[in-house]
């Protein structure tokens, strides 16, 4: 068994990591269990800190080091949240202020105008010195709904609805979920590459 550390401490994504990495022979296990430090995110886009995530999780561990930096951009408010979605309503935003401050910055916009997609940038790092490192992207078009609906996922989940199965990503059961999302897209391009 491979252990890779996740560059991240949120539960939600190391189970979607592992739901989908089932029977691949790795084990991703969150930077918390090594007492990784988080890293400040100064980057300019979601690849840049990824790899600053990555870097960091393989320094302190010594381990291959897997991190994302997703993010949603909403065409209304010219790809905002973006690299801020986690922290979109200030530093240590709970998902559900994010999520409250999306819908009252999109309140007067109509339906029609409510576009927007999850974006996903994965790196793949064999050590913190790695000069090649693996870069995924993934890519989940959609739209900002009026209301949250759904308790399943996290983050924004609950407002983005995706055309194609008329629900909200909340409501999808998470296996359906993984393989639509924009981390799982990303996710099964790194499983592909890692053979």
């Amino acid at each position: 068994m491979t252990t890779i550390v996740l560059a991240s401490n949120n539960p939600g994504k190391v189970r979607e990591f592992n739901a989908l990495l089932a029977g691949h022979h790795t084990e991703v296990v969150p930077q918390s269990n090594y007492q990784v430090p988080d890293v400040e995110e100064t980057g300019l886009t979601f690849v840049e800190n990824a790899l600053i995530k990555a870097r960091n999780a393989a320094l302190h561990t010594g381990l291959a080091a897997i991190a994302d930096d997703s993010g949603i951009e909403v065409d209304a408010l010219n790809g905002a949240p973006g690299i801020y979605s986690a922290r979109y309503a200030g530093p240590g935003a709970t998902d559900q202020a994010n999520l409250e401050k999306l819908l009252l910055d999109l309140s007067d916009i109509p339906e029609s105008e409510r576009t927007a997609r999850f974006q996903c940038l994965m790196v793949y790092l064999r050590h913190a010195n790695d000069p090649t490192p693996l870069i995924f992207q993934g890519t989940w078009e959609g739209r900002i709904l009026f209301a949250p609906r759904g308790t399943g996922g996290f983050g924004y989940d609950p407002v983005f609805f995706v055309p194609t199965h008329t629900c909200s990503s909340a409501e999808l059961p998470p296996e359906i979920k993984n393989a639509l999302s924009h981390r799982g897209q990303a996710l099964r391009k790194l499983v592909a590459a890692l053979g």
